[in-house]
């Protein structure tokens, strides 16, 4: 294992790469409310970064370390590369063989790569060859229920040099449908000898705690729990830290946190840019709240700022209880 890992990984709970979501301003306020955990870029192709090395994607502010890029790509030329332009930001470099999504996956990356352990295989050593930093791989239970390779898989990454592991506690065929079985994460952590952070269904405190319980895992990794609620990771940090429960953000609480989140994306993309790319984020920071489908269905075709300021104001005053 690297030297580095154990300080990176300290805090045991860190913010799972989501492509389109954590962007330097989700990251940025995941880090407001916990100080210590690993955060993780947005998926970025090796492929782009070879032709467009000056990406926004690397924007970061010093507090945001300990901070883990992840690249994703087959051409182990192209993830050394990335891996040694990447080098100056990261603290950790990430490996993603875990993404689903068909376009990723026709390009033969992401969870593609569990069917071919002797590229992804190379794909670590080329990274480890580019890097000084620790590396780590994010991955799957299999390709499909049929295919459950995790166990093997883990113990390959583990051979071919990988100091770390996150495993997604579902199958590429399931995408995010059903429940994760934790006890595959259980299987694997009883059978490599890097550390493992389990992902998949955790959604609160209690359930990072059951899931470490069930586990054995060595940290937790939150991907949606996030959205609507920023501080989810900082709350998680300070149970495993103190034993303390500090409780969830109320609905006035929620909504400040969006406004602030939609004013830094403003500043990021401009209002227009911003607007627009916002609107994936209201359904979960409004969830729960009275009415929330129609007024879900208003905000995200409203493109004025200040009209949604009004609609945030309304929520206020008449949703004083979540439902």
């Amino acid at each position: 294992m690297h030297s580095k890992l154990p300080e990176l990984i300290k805090s045991k709970v860190s913010l799972a790469p989501m492509a389109g979501i954590t962007d330097y301003v989700l990251r940025s306020l995941v880090r407001k409310y916990s100080p210590n955990a690993l955060l993780t870029t947005e998926m970025i192709s090796s492929e782009f970064l070879a032709q467009n090395v000056q990406t926004e994607i690397t924007k970061l502010d010093d507090n945001h370390h300990p901070i883990s890029y992840q690249i994703c790509g087959h051409k182990p030329h192209l993830m050394k590369f990335s891996a040694e332009y990447l080098n100056q930001f990261a603290d950790m470099l990430d490996i993603n063989m875990g993404c689903p999504v068909n376009k990723v996956v026709k390009g033969q990356d992401g969870s593609a790569l569990m069917r071919n352990p002797r590229l992804a295989m190379d794909l670590v050593k080329a990274v480890k060859d580019g890097t000084d930093k620790p590396v780590s791989v994010k991955f799957r239970l299999g390709y499909t229920f049929d295919e459950m390779n995790f166990v093997e898989f883990g113990q390959q990454m583990q051979k071919a040099g990988a100091d770390f592991i996150t495993i997604h506690a579902r199958t590429r065929s399931q995408f995010y449908s059903g429940e994760a079985d934790w006890s595959k994460i259980k299987e694997l952590k009883q059978n490599v000898d890097i550390p493992v952070f389990a992902n998949g269904d955790i959604t609160s405190v209690e359930k990072a705690v059951q899931c470490m319980e069930e586990t054995g895992a060595d940290g937790v990794a939150i991907g949606r729990g996030v959205l609507g609620d920023p501080t989810l990771i900082g709350r998680i940090e300070k149970y495993f830290a103190t034993g303390e429960i500090v409780p969830e953000p109320t609905l006035d609480e929620k909504l400040d946190i969006m406004k602030i989140h939609l004013d830094e994306e403003i500043k990021l993309r401009g209002e227009n840019l911003a607007i627009k790319f916002f609107r994936k984020f209201y359904p979960f920071y409004i969830s729960g709240i009275r009415n929330a489908a129609k007024i879900r269905s208003v905000l995200v075709v409203e493109d004025d700022y200040n009209k949604i300021l009004e609609y945030i104001d309304y929520i206020r005053k008449e949703n004083t209880i979540l439902v």
